[in-house]
């Protein structure tokens, strides 16, 4: 045990010198992390203040037909109200940006409500502008206007409007906000989790082996009165610890980005510290910690096998994408929690993590996904360890 102590002691203090891997480690989840955060959710609440604060240019086509929506439409401040604008001309002026949207108002409209038939606008808009903001907007409008002309035939025809509403719905949603918050966001956390891991785990995992040997101390460290296990479970344990503190301190940084968003309604961000308390930080905890075993012997593995360490940066690096492919999968909507992407490395801890900070989590499923992650990290750590006693492997390209 002494042996192993001191292996590590001695791996972990070259890690820590090393400016990359603290930087992925600590600078980035600590100080980026909550700085990307909060200047994006700024920049969106501007964005989304703009487009509502936004007086919109409305081309409008009526001929002297809905003189109740043209009132409406005309008496509102946050519409500037175009007319003379042929209607074959909307798609292209909108297209253009001359105008940010177009009423059109068929020539029997009037005829055909009064007929009690339904009467044709046709609204031209862009989807891709401004949050939907257009659209939004004048559907309010128009929506509103409909109202009104229904009330009127009802009036006429003296028939209680409840009529078509044969069903009355009450709805009452039992989900709390920690479940509701838990669902929407939760995808996302897991997602950076996951990431912070690797990230975490991969400097440090090419500084010990491609870079020791790119050093020309491997052969020495491999002289020393211990055994090669040893020597690997050393490096191993720093790697994993590497991993462990970039996702605790990836924690710590969101809940600083949450507390500098002064926006945040209060009860929303009761429900998100709620949400990181310590018992779902230690469960989330709990789940990385044998993804980050299978992620340690995995990168040690490769780096072990590379010549260098920009040989093995360029053989790790693309491996990234294929370990964001299954987090993103998780964050599909109906890819949910069962018993077959339970088993699925990487899905299964994103899937978990979710249901873990929405609180809705399965004792059973639960049980199933450490019972995969630790049997994947115990195969992997085993094939590590058969890796590193091939002399082949350790000394190539030396």
């Amino acid at each position: 045990m002494s042996t192993f102590v001191t292996i590590f002691r001695k791996e972990f203090t070259d890690t820590i010198r090393d400016r990359r891997t603290l930087f992925m480690m600590i600078v980035f989840p600590l100080l980026l992390v909550p700085a990307l955060m909060i200047v994006v959710t700024n920049i969106q609440m501007s964005s989304m203040k703009k487009a509502e604060e936004k007086v919109l240019r409305i081309a409008l086509v009526s001929r002297a037909n809905a003189p109740g929506l043209v009132a409406a439409l005309t008496g509102r401040s946050d519409l500037r109200i175009i007319t003379g604008i042929p209607a074959d001309s909307m798609e292209v002026l909108i297209a253009r940006d001359s105008i940010d949207a177009a009423v059109v108002i068929a020539p029997d409209f009037d005829a055909a409500v009064a007929g009690m038939t339904s009467g044709t606008i046709k609204l031209f808009y862009k989807s891709s502008d401004d949050f939907d903001m257009v659209k939004r907007r004048l559907s309010g409008v128009i929506g509103s206007y409909e109202k009104q002309l229904v009330a009127g035939r009802f009036a006429k025809l003296k028939i209680d409007a409840g009529i078509v509403n044969p069903v009355k719905i009450e709805e009452h949603d039992v989900a709390s906000m920690k479940e509701r918050i838990g669902k929407s966001v939760g995808g996302m956390v897991p997602y950076l989790f996951v990431i912070f891991c690797f990230m975490g785990s991969m400097y440090p995992a090419i500084d010990l082996a491609a870079g020791e040997k790119e050093r020309g101390t491997m052969e020495t460290l491999l002289t020393a009165p211990v055994s090669r296990f040893q020597i690997l479970l050393g490096k191993f344990a720093v790697v994993v610890l590497t991993g462990l503190l970039s996702a605790a301190v990836s924690i710590f940084g969101i809940l600083l980005a949450v507390r500098q968003i002064s926006k945040i309604p209060p009860e929303v961000l009761s429900a998100v510290m709620a949400i990181l308390d310590g018992q779902t930080v230690l469960l989330v905890l709990s789940l990385l910690f044998p993804l980050t075993v299978f992620f340690a012997a995995f990168l040690l593995s490769v780096s072990v096998f590379a010549k260098s360490y920009k040989e093995a940066q360029s053989m790790i690096s693309p491996l990234m994408i294929v370990v964001i492919l299954p987090v993103m999968i998780g964050l599909f909507p109906g890819v949910a929690l069962d018993p077959v992407t339970a088993v699925i490395p990487v899905l299964n801890v994103s899937l978990a993590t979710k249901e873990i900070i929405a609180g809705t989590i399965k004792t059973g499923l639960l049980l199933e996904v450490y019972a995969s992650l630790f049997l994947l990290a115990g195969l992997s750590l085993f094939g590590c360890a058969r890796w590193f006693e091939r002399e082949e492997t350790i000394f190539r390209g030396v």
